[in-house]
C-alpha cells in the first residue's frame, strides 16, 4: 500500500491541532484544582491536551456533568470559574492545552427546579415564556401545558394525601409561590395563587402526573429515555448563541482549544449546528460523538474534524482478535442460549430488543410521530401506519439518516432509507407493505398525493423527528439491551461494536487507517471512554477467549461444575455465562463491584427483571450466584490458573492494542488512569478515583532507567514513550504532510509506518491474532539508522529514525 496523506477536515488557519488528549472526569470530588495539581505529571506522560468532561454548571451533586442547568456558569462544585482559570494557567505553564466536552442536546430538570432558569420560566409562563423557543415541546397534545411526570399516582390522590402543597418559599428568591411535591418544586403562574388547590394545579402551564405516564404521554423531547433531561432546540440561532456564549468566549480568549460534541444525532440539524459552531470558532478543532455503524461514513459536509474514536476502537480490537475460535465460541454460546429467548442470531436478538424499545421505552416519541402522521394523512387508517412506523424504526441500521427539510440530501442518504424500507417490509404483514412505503416516502421528503393540503410543516417536522428518534432506538435497543442479552464474546459488545464480526484481516485495518488519514486526519482515536461497556484491558483479556477457544471451553465447563453449589433454578444459563466472562476479564474484582455490575446487566437486559417493576427474587439469585462463586476458594484458584496460563496472551493484547491506537492516524486519547492496567466495567465502575501519585512515582522510576517490574510498568512505559514521540514529532502524526503505510509482516503481525513528506520515521510492529511476541526476522527495518523506542523484552516494538 502506498503512503497516504490527508486531503480535508483540518482546523482553520491559526487554530490548534491537538496531538494527544487525556480525558479527565471533573466533579466535586475531583475539581479543577485537583486537575491542575496533575498537570505536571500529565505533561511528563507526554499528552498535549487535557480533555475535560462538561464544564458548564450541572445539577447539584453531578458526577459526570452531562446534566447541564446553566450555560452561563462554570461548574461551581468543581471550583467554579476561578478554579477553572487556575487549571488553564497550570496547563499552559506545563505546555498543555484544554479540550472541553459540550452538551448541546439537552438540559436537566434539577432539584430544586428553579436552578434551571430557562426551564423555570417555561414552567411558570408556558408558551408565553421568553424561553419557550428553547425547548422542544408538543404543546397541542396537553392543551398548551407541559407534562411533568413526578407523582406516585394521580394529581387528585396527591392533593388529597397532602403530597402536593402550596407555599411562598420557593424560586430563586426563596419567596415565590410554588408547588412542592416532596423535593420537586414547581412555579405557580402569577395570579393563580389564591385559587383552591385543586383548581390551582389545573391552572398551571404544566400538568403534574404519575411518573408512569412518562413512557407514553411525555410531550417534550428528552435525551433517550431520561425524563429528567429535557431537549434544547439548539438549531435555533438565538438558542445556540445563548447556550454557547461562554464556551465560545473561552475559546476566543485562548482558554480552550477545541470541543467534543455529545450526541450530535439528537439534534434537529447536526450539520447546521456544526456549521454555526465552526463559524463561531473559525473552524476550531471539533470532534463529534458519532457512532458509525459498519462502514457508514461520517458525513463529509460536517464541519468538524472527525469522531470521538469508537470506530477506531472497533477496528483495533478486530485486527487483534483471532478468528480461529469462532466455531467453538458459537457452539458454547448456542449451548448456553439454547431454550431461551436469546437462542437466535444476534440480528434476531437486536430486532426483539428494538421492538421492545419502540413499544415501551420510546412509546412517547412514537406517539408524537403518529400525531404528525395523522395531520399529514388524516384520511389514512392510523393502525397500519403505526405498525409501519415502528417497523421503520426497528429496521434502521444506524443512528439516523441525514435529511434537512428544504434541502436536497446526498444520494447515499436516499439509499439508506431504501434499504431500511426493504428491511421494514420483512418485519410487517404483507397488507402493511403499502403503509411502509408511505412512511418511507415521508422520511425521504417525497411527494404523497394523499397528504393533506397545508401540512407541509408537519411533513418537515415528521422527517426531522423520525431522524431524532432513530438514535435512541439504536442506543437503547442495541447497546443497552441486546448487548446485555447476547454473550458469544462479551468483549465485543461495545459502543459502536459489531459482535458478529470478531476479526478483520490486516488489509482491512490498513485500508481503514489510510482512509482516516486521507479524509479525517485529526479525528480522535480511543480505546476506553466514560461510556465504554468495559475498559480496554478487560477487552484485551477477553480477546484470549477467541485465540484459545478450546482452553476457554475446558475452563468454563470446569467453572460451571464448581459453581453448581451456588446456582439456583432462577439463574439462567446466558446470565451465568456473562458472569464467567466478566470474572476472567476483571479478575481480581471485589464482590461489591461485581454485584453492582450484574444487577445493572440483568436490568438492562429487560428479560427477567428491569429498572422499573423488577423481580427481586431473580436479582437476588443472580447476585448470590455471582458473589458466591467469587468467594469460593476453588473458583478463585480456578480463576488464578486461567490468568496465569493466559498471561502472555493478555500482555500482548494489552500492549499491542495500545501501541496501535496511540500511533495510528488521528489524535490519540487516553482515558483517565488507563496508562496503567485498568480492569473496569461500565459506569459507574469506570469513574472511580485514579491514584495519580502511584502513577507519577512509577513514571519517574522508569525515566531514571529502572526496569519494568510488572504489566502496569510495561503499559506505562509504552504509553509515555508513544505519547512523547507524538508530542516531539507532531508532523509525523497530525501534520499536513503526515503519512501512513502498511509495512510487510508475516501472518500474525501488524506493522505500519508513520512519517512525513521526507519519508518513514516510525515503524510499529505488534503480534496479533493470538501471537504473544515478535520473533527475530519478523520485521525487516527500512534502510537507515533505526532505534527501538523501548527494550526488546516487550512483546511489541516501535522503531524510530530521525534521519
Amino acid at each position: 500500500m502506498a503512503d497516504v496523506t490527508h486531503l480535508t477536515h483540518r482546523p482553520g488557519p491559526g487554530r490548534v491541532v491537538p496531538v494527544s488528549t487525556y480525558r479527565l472526569q471533573i466533579h466535586a470530588g475531583f475539581g479543577y484544582d485537583d486537575a491542575a495539581a496533575r498537570a505536571a505529571y500529565l505533561a511528563d506522560l507526554g499528552v498535549t491536551h487535557l480533555y475535560l468532561s462538561p464544564v458548564l454548571q450541572p445539577a447539584p451533586g453531578s458526577t459526570h456533568g452531562y446534566d447541564v442547568l446553566d450555560h452561563t456558569r462554570i461548574h461551581e462544585e468543581a471550583g467554579g470559574r476561578e478554579a477553572f482559570d487556575r487549571l488553564v494557567a497550570a496547563a499552559r505553564e506545563h505546555g498543555l492545552g484544554v479540550i472541553v466536552d459540550v452538551v448541546p442536546n439537552h438540559m436537566t430538570v434539577p432539584r430544586p427546579t428553579h436552578l434551571n432558569a430557562p426551564l423555570w420560566s417555561l414552567l411558570r409562563e408556558g408558551r408565553e415564556s421568553p424561553y419557550a423557543a428553547w425547548f422542544d415541546v408538543d404543546w397541542d397534545v396537553e392543551d398548551d401545558r407541559i407534562l411533568m411526570p413526578v407523582l406516585g399516582g394521580t394529581i387528585g390522590e396527591a392533593v388529597e394525601r397532602g403530597d402536593v402543597v402550596l407555599a411562598q418559599d420557593g424560586g430563586p428568591s426563596g419567596r415565590e409561590w410554588v408547588l412542592w411535591h416532596h423535593g420537586d418544586e414547581f412555579p405557580v403562574r402569577p395570579g393563580t395563587e389564591t385559587l383552591p388547590l385543586p383548581e390551582l394545579v389545573e391552572a398551571q402551564a404544566y400538568r403534574l402526573s404519575s411518573w408512569r405516564e412518562a413512557g407514553e404521554a411525555l410531550n417534550y423531547r428528552r435525551f433517550f429515555d431520561v425524563t429528567s433531561l429535557v431537549a434544547v432546540r439548539v438549531e435555533d440561532p438565538v438558542v445556540f448563541a445563548a447556550t454557547h456564549a461562554l464556551l465560545v468566549s473561552l475559546f476566543g480568549h485562548g482558554a480552550v482549544d477545541g470541543f467534543r460534541i455529545d450526541h450530535p444525532d439528537g439534534l434537529a440539524d447536526p450539520r447546521g449546528y456544526l456549521a454555526m459552531l465552526a463559524d463561531a470558532t473559525g473552524d476550531g478543532w471539533v470532534v463529534v460523538e458519532k457512532i458509525l455503524e459498519g462502514d457508514e461514513p461520517l458525513p463529509d459536509d460536517w464541519r468538524c474534524m472527525g469522531t470521538t474514536g469508537y470506530d477506531a476502537l472497533l477496528r483495533v480490537q478486530q485486527v487483534l482478535t483471532s478468528p480461529a475460535g469462532e466455531d467453538v465460541l458459537d457452539r458454547l454460546w448456542d449451548e448456553h442460549a439454547s431454550g431461551t429467548s436469546v437462542s437466535g442470531t444476534l440480528e434476531s436478538v437486536i430486532v426483539d430488543a428494538k421492538r421492545l424499545v419502540v413499544d415501551d421505552v420510546q412509546a412517547a416519541e412514537v406517539d408524537r410521530l403518529m400525531r404528525l402522521l395523522r395531520r399529514v394523512l388524516p384520511t389514512e387508517d392510523p393502525r397500519p401506519l403505526r405498525r409501519a412506523l415502528e417497523a421503520m424504526l426497528v429496521a434502521m441500521d444506524r443512528y439516523r439518516a441525514y435529511f434537512t427539510p428544504g434541502e436536497e440530501a446526498d444520494v447515499a442518504q436516499y439509499a439508506v432509507v431504501d434499504e431500511v424500507e426493504a428491511r421494514a417490509r420483512s418485519l410487517v404483514a404483507p397488507e402493511d407493505a403499502d403503509a411502509v412505503a408511505v412512511v418511507a416516502q415521508l422520511v425521504r421528503g417525497g411527494r404523497l398525493p394523499q397528504a393533506a393540503l397545508g401540512e407541509v410543516p408537519a411533513q418537515a417536522e415528521f422527517r426531522t423527528r423520525f431522524q431524532q428518534t432513530c438514535g435512541p432506538v439504536m442506543a437503547k435497543g442495541i447497546e443497552d439491551t441486546a448487548f446485555y442479552r447476547w454473550f458469544r464474546l462479551v468483549g465485543a459488545n461495545e459502543v459502536g461494536g459489531h459482535p458478529e464480526t470478531l476479526s478483520i484481516p490486516t488489509t482491512a485495518f490498513h485500508s481503514y487507517a489510510a482512509g482516516r488519514l486521507e479524509r479525517w486526519p485529526v479525528t480522535m482515536t480511543a480505546l476506553t471512554t466514560h461510556d465504554t461497556k468495559r475498559s480496554e484491558d478487560v477487552r484485551a483479556r477477553l480477546m484470549v477467549l477467541a485465540s484459545d477457544a478450546a482452553g476457554w471451553e475446558q475452563w468454563v465447563r470446569a467453572a460451571s461444575a464448581l459453581g453448581t453449589v451456588h446456582r439456583s433454578a432462577l439463574v439462567d444459563a446466558p446470565t451465568e455465562y456473562l458472569v464467567w466472562q466478566t470474572l476472567v476479564g476483571t479478575w481480581p474484582i471485589t464482590a461489591a463491584r461485581l454485584e453492582e455490575y450484574v444487577l445493572k446487566a440483568v436490568r438492562e437486559a429487560k428479560l427477567h427483571t428491569a429498572w422499573v417493576d423488577g423481580d427481586d427474587a431473580y436479582e437476588q439469585a443472580v447476585v448470590d450466584f455471582a458473589t458466591g462463586v467469587l468467594r469460593d476458594d476453588a473458583v478463585r484458584a480456578h480463576l488464578d490458573e486461567w490468568v496465569v496460563a493466559q498471561a502472555d496472551s493478555m500482555r500482548a493484547n494489552v500492549l499491542g492494542q495500545k501501541v496501535v491506537q496511540l500511533l495510528m492516524p488521528g489524535v490519540a486519547d487516553v482515558y483517565q488512569g488507563t496508562e496503567l492496567m485498568t480492569l473496569t466495567l461500565v459506569d459507574p465502575d469506570n469513574r472511580r478515583p485514579v491514584q495519580y501519585d502511584d502513577r507519577a512515582v512509577r513514571l519517574a522510576r522508569l525515566d531514571e532507567g529502572e526496569p519494568t517490574l510488572d504489566l502496569d510498568d510495561e503499559k506505562l512505559l509504552v504509553v509515555s514513550r508513544a505519547l512523547r514521540l507524538r508530542r516531539d514529532h507532531p508532523e509525523w502524526f497530525v501534520g499536513a504532510g503526515a503519512t501512513y503505510a502498511a509495512w510487510p509482516a508475516p501472518e500474525g503481525v501488524l506493522a505500519f509506518t508513520r512519517g512525513d513528506d521526507s519519508g518513514a520515521h516510525v515503524l510499529v510492529a505488534v503480534p496479533i491474532k493470538g501471537r504473544t511476541s515478535l520473533d527475530a526476522g519478523d520485521i525487516d527495518l527500512p534502510e537507515g539508522d533505526w532505534e527501538p523506542l523501548w527494550p526488546d523484552r516487550l512483546p511489541v516494538q516501535v522503531w524510530v529514525s530521525h534521519a
